[in-house]
């Protein structure tokens, strides 16, 4: 099985937390949820990242500790 580390950056500015698995590369964006888009490799169709727009907006809007993301996945047996 593949090893990849998990890489994050955020633009306090623009509100933005953007999330790579493995190092960050151009790729195709899909919004699953109002704001929440996945990003993938458009030749491999793999995930390569997510990206939450608005996400310190989302915690002060709630006083929970977590903000649940519904994501979906297709697993496969290698």
């Amino acid at each position: 099985m593949e090893k990849r580390r998990l890489s994050f950056s955020y633009d306090k500015k623009a509100d933005v937390l953007y999330l790579s698995v493995g190092e960050p590369k151009k790729a195709i964006s899909r919004e699953i949820q109002d704001g929440i888009l996945i990003r993938f490799d458009p030749k491999t169709k793999k995930i390569v990242g997510l990206t939450i727009i608005d996400f310190a907006a989302r915690f002060k809007t709630t006083k929970a500790k977590s903000v649940p993301i519904t994501l979906e996945a297709q697993l496969q047996r290698v």
